[in-house]
């Protein structure tokens, strides 16, 4: 149970870094805007994920959410991972950008499991 623990503590960890603190922290970026242009999202598309993921982020995070809205924080997190790989493999061809948000789909489902495994234990 500790490495279960452990486990889901540091994966999601790193989830709520990558996709809450720095999406908050690059919310009003040029190049975050440019990135979000280069796929061919509009702009309100940029602010409304943006303002999802630090949701999404908080969700996983903050031990007081449990049931339904973790696992809808799962799922969010999961489509926009799908959605943003088949994104950037279309616009830009596949390559290192691609990998590393499939990194991160990874990262979500040992989280995503380990979660559940907790769920169980108690």
């Amino acid at each position: 149970m500790k490495s279960t623990k452990i486990i889901y503590w540091v994966t999601t960890f790193i989830l709520f870094i990558t996709q809450g603190l720095i999406t908050a922290l690059m919310f009003n970026n040029a190049e975050s805007a440019a990135g979000f242009k280069q796929l061919g999202y509009p702009e309100y598309f940029r602010v409304m994920n943006s303002i999802f993921k630090i949701v999404g982020a908080l969700v996983l995070i903050v031990p007081y959410f449990k049931g339904r809205y973790k696992e809808w924080a799962y799922a969010g997190f999961g489509i926009d991972f799908i959605a943003a790989t088949v994104s950037i493999w279309v616009t830009m061809g596949f390559g290192p950008d691609v990998l590393l948000v499939v990194a991160f789909m990874g990262i979500l489902v040992v989280s995503y499991i380990s979660y559940n495994k907790l769920q169980t234990i108690k």
